[in-house]
């Protein structure tokens, strides 16, 4: 199973990829990391709040590299989310005042090693943000930013089998 799980924000969307693996002996949960500008006073509340809902025998691992962790775990992963994860190899690496090449150069090397490590995986569900669902800031950040998650989402989605779209807790498969 390989699934990539999208929506907005507060769409329902993580508790959808968490139901998928409910029965699933052991998954471990990769949470890409806070921001390491600490621009989102609201991180620790969310991760508190999600640890809380997953059952206890999940590990979860927090890290940058996720690409690293689906390939290192020995069981079924949940990635939550792609949003998340781009904003901090964006931090991580300082690109947001980069050339658009720099940029994109590292995205997709980035991107490349996170899709061949989903292709490998065996049970996979990775969630991300869809971008063309939400009001996106004009100033260059919020554009590069969706131009950058919707390339990364199209390029997860497809090495997945499915792509389920959350909307108000109410699930689409495409």
């Amino acid at each position: 199973m390989k699934i990539l799980v999208t929506g907005g924000v507060r769409s329902g969307k993580s508790r959808h990829a968490e139901d998928l693996l409910d029965g699933a002996a052991h998954v471990t949960y990769v949470a890409p990391g806070r921001p390491a500008d600490g621009s989102d006073p609201g991180w620790d509340a969310r991760v508190a709040h999600h640890r809380a809902r997953r059952p206890a025998h999940w590990h979860t691992v927090e890290t940058a590299d996720v690409a690293a962790a689906v390939r290192d775990a020995r069981d079924a992963v949940l990635v939550d989310c792609l949003g998340t994860w781009l904003t901090a190899v964006l931090d991580e690496q300082e690109l947001w005042e980069a050339d658009a090449r720099t940029i994109s150069g590292e995205i997709e090397k980035r991107t490349d090693s996170l899709c061949e490590a989903v292709s490998l995986a065996h049970d996979v569900v990775v969630v991300t943000n869809e971008v063309g669902l939400g009001v996106v800031p004009s100033h260059r950040s919020g554009v590069l930013f969706r131009d950058l998650l919707g390339t990364v989402n199209q390029r997860v989605a497809a090495v997945c089998e499915d792509v389920h779209l959350v909307i108000a807790g109410r699930v689409l498969i495409l």
